[in-house]
């Protein structure tokens, strides 16, 4: 081999500079290798789908831009794009030449070592949330961050691992993980438009993984961002530093994934819901997934087994982060307010009530709280905040007497509008105990409630049958709230999911 060149001019390397001893590492579109302090760095000429790196002048273009952006977060990093020549002095390829950097010190290697990590996390979510704040933005970009483009990249993850279903993926897993991700971004496009309006949606790293994370004295460096499509790159801010913990979590510890997402939280002052990064992490697990099919098409056998491990990783995520509105629902002096904030603390849902609704709403001279009317508008009201809060990723504890199948069928509708899993409590107790309840609640005034004992007795008899319902005896608290807590959440979630 001739030659091998900087493209600016500014130095020359020769072929012997490779000739030290030289350690060769592969990925599924590159290779990489290393010698001395170098690393060099060849574009595979492999079309992916995703990527299509078959062309000299594709792999060159990739080469540029992979140095160009990489630059952003290691300039000290990546030195130059080389042109390698053949013995008559053309150019047969490009390389992206590297500083090398100590393998010790890659964050997978400490944390597969059990090192203390945590300085070099609060470190790295600082590097990361600083990137952010100054990442470029615009509506081109914004655009990215909202439903169609999320769900048209579901789409094609999943439609690129449809050849692996039966072979690689669980057909159920496969179609469960389908079916539950495209769910949540169609009922979800107000909390992804507000994000992109935001400015939540930069030009990030797009592939941000712990092996390519170097842990140095001074401050992390971060290598190797996604170069091959801008698009795959406009992405939220959220959904960046998601793949990250994400990557955390595939190491065998979520709890720094979580501590990761906290220290990012903290340092970049942006709102997390978390079903947004319940989803997060489960779609760059999934693309994680994609990639393992890929390797094992390629030959590398044992990336079935982790293919396998990252589709139920995503799995598990979308479970955890599914939006639900559940209805507490029985008549005055059941305890279905007690159990309604009870279960919403435990689940981080948002609590409404119609009492307070109804006490909100303007009542006019003579009217009655209690009267067709009124009650029609209190659950249309209640419907209306519960809509918006699931629309944004919030699940709804929504406390009601939801006495009739016209008030439940209604509440079903949002549920579908907003692509939510609906749950039904019935609280029951004897009524001459909840009507006694009631009536204390009533002289203590105790609750926004305005129903005494002959109230209750009176909607307890004008009450619907409910066979949806799961019913719930509220006799006592404990008992009851973790009846309620197990319809609500039938799935068991990884130990520390929920911290998300």
């Amino acid at each position: 081999m001739g030659p091998v060149t900087t493209m600016d001019g500014s130095a020359e390397r020769t072929a012997t500079t490779l000739r030290l001893p030289a350690e060769v590492r592969e990925t599924h579109s590159g290779i990489v290798v290393l010698a001395g302090d170098l690393a060099c760095k060849v574009k595979k000429p492999v079309d992916l789908g995703f990527l299509d790196f078959r062309s000299e002048a594709a792999r060159h273009r990739a080469c540029r831009r992979e140095l160009e952006l990489n630059r952003r977060l290691a300039p000290d990093v990546y030195l130059d794009v080389l042109a390698l020549r053949g013995s008559d002095g053309r150019v047969v390829e490009h390389a992206v030449l590297m500083r090398r950097m100590p393998d010790a010190l890659r964050l997978s290697e400490l944390v597969t070592q059990g090192a203390d990590v945590d300085d070099h996390l609060r470190a790295l979510a600082r590097v990361v949330a600083a990137f952010h704040a100054t990442a470029r933005r615009g509506p081109r970009i914004a655009v990215e961050g909202r439903a169609r483009a999320l769900r048209r990249r579901w789409s094609a993850n999943i439609a690129e691992t449809v050849e692996f279903r039966g072979t690689v993926l669980e057909p159920s897993v496969h179609d469960e993980i389908a079916a539950r991700a495209l769910s949540y971004v169609d009922g979800r496009a107000a909390l992804l438009s507000e994000r992109a309006t935001g400015g939540l949606v930069v030009d990030g790293h797009g592939d941000l993984i712990a092996e390519d994370v170097f842990c140095l004295p001074d401050h992390p460096r971060i290598l190797d961002c996604l170069e091959f499509d801008d698009r795959l790159r406009y992405v939220d801010v959220l959904d960046d530093i998601a793949f990250l913990a994400m990557d955390l979590e595939r190491l065998g510890r979520p709890e720094l994934g979580e501590r990761l997402l906290a220290y990012y939280a903290e340092f970049s002052g942006t709102p997390q819901p978390p079903s947004l990064a319940h989803h997060y992490v489960a779609y760059r697990a999934y693309v994680r997934a994609k990639v393992a099919c890929i390797r094992t098409a390629q030959g590398a056998a044992s990336s079935a087994d982790e293919a396998r491990a990252l589709a139920d990783l995503t799995l598990r995520h979308l479970r955890a982060g599914e939006v639900s509105l559940v209805l507490v629902g029985g008549a005055p002096g059941t305890g279905k307010t007690t159990l309604s904030a009870a279960l919403a603390d435990r689940i981080g849902g948002v609590l409404l009530t119609s009492d307070n609704v109804r006490c909100e709403l303007p009542l006019g001279p003579g009217e009655d709280r209690y009267s067709d009317a009124a009650k029609a508008e209190t659950y249309r009201e209640l419907l209306r905040r519960s809509r918006l809060a699931l629309a944004r990723g919030e699940s709804v504890v929504a406390d009601a007497t939801w006495a009739t199948t016209t008030t439940r069928e209604a509440a079903a509708t949002v549920a579908r509008i907003t692509r939510s899993r609906l749950v039904a409590l019935e609280c029951r107790l004897p009524r001459s105990v909840a009507a006694a309840r009631a009536q204390r609640r009533l002289d203590a005034h105790a609750a926004a409630s305005e129903a005494g004992a002959e109230v209750a007795l009176r909607l307890a008899t004008q009450r619907d049958p409910w066979p949806a319902a799961t019913g719930i005896d509220t006799a006592e608290t404990g008992p009851a709230l973790d009846a309620a807590l197990l319809a609500v959440a039938p799935r068991p979630i990884a130990p520390g999911r929920d911290a998300l």
